[in-house]
């Protein structure tokens, strides 16, 4: 069986796309009345400029149905069975829209929906495209997936809280107060929903460390395939921080950095950073 793996850009897997033969089909990016393709003729720089200039954010925008059904006719030739991860549901209407695409394929197309975004979906991903290389069916495929979904730390620390707040995710006292104390909440998901969580204070190339000391305890079991280090252009100064952390405290085979993509960049604002892996339950 030939199996296609594909995702919306919101996975964040940067060249990995290219090297484990995945299909991308980009979300939209409006900036003013310009619409862009993410990862395509967009890069997070063009919104933190659109952002300075105009003091509003971005809008993404989902691909619709009719974008959907081409996108699977598409990537189904040449295979037996694709399989489409969309970033989680409580996020965006794009894992609905793909979802009733597929319904023209018949049991040729599976949709799931990852309940993350970013790199925790791109473990999802990943993950998949190693099954597909073992030989793994769509139907084995798509059902260690939905195990493994509810196993998956999606977790980051925005360096400012000025894009959630002008996104309507934190009041303006709570955005001033963090910024007058260096306070920097961590955000994780839980069951698809952004939650805030533990509030980190200083330095981020300190407190990094402390989120990763953190991660350590909380999941004491997981799995050793990979870890992703994603960020939306933080300082090198930081990335490498968290990846030294990362080696120190835990066993992964592999550390892979990612930057984060438009779409996230659009909600989460530049020097946002995350450790994302699969945990054990």
């Amino acid at each position: 069986m030939k199996i296609r793996i594909t995702s919306d850009s919101t996975c964040d897997l940067g060249a990995l796309v290219k090297e484990r033969n995945i299909g991308i089909l980009p979300l939209q990016v409006n900036l003013g009345d310009k619409a862009y393709r993410d990862g395509v003729d967009i890069v997070p720089e063009d919104i933190f400029k659109f952002v300075a200039e105009t003091n509003v954010l971005p809008k993404t925008a989902a691909p619709s149905i009719g974008e959907y059904e081409e996108f699977f006719k598409k990537e189904l030739e040449g295979y037996d069975a694709v399989i489409h991860f969309n970033i989680s549901s409580k996020s965006s209407g794009s894992h609905n829209f793909a979802k009733t695409a597929a319904e023209e394929f018949g049991n040729k197309v599976y949709v799931i929906d990852s309940k993350a975004l970013s790199s925790g979906q791109g473990l999802l991903v990943m993950k998949a495209c190693d099954m597909r290389d073992a030989g793994k069916s769509a139907e084995e495929i798509v059902d260690a997936i939905l195990q493994l979904r509810e196993q998956v730390n999606t977790s980051f620390v925005p360096d400012s809280l000025e894009y959630l707040h002008k996104g309507g995710r934190v009041s303006g006292m709570v955005k001033t107060v963090a910024g007058m104390f260096k306070i920097h909440p961590l955000i994780y998901m839980e069951d698809g929903q952004l939650i805030p969580g533990k509030k980190y204070k200083g330095k981020m190339n300190i407190l990094i460390k402390q989120y990763v000391e953190d991660l350590k305890e909380k999941y004491p079991s997981y799995d050793k395939t990979r870890c992703f280090i994603t960020h939306s252009t933080a300082d090198k100064e930081l990335v490498d921080a968290a990846k030294e952390k990362v080696k120190e405290l835990f066993e992964f085979d592999e550390v892979l950095e990612t930057v984060a993509g438009s779409i996230v960049t659009s909600h989460c604002g530049q020097g946002t950073i995350g450790v994302l892996f699969i945990y054990n339950k």
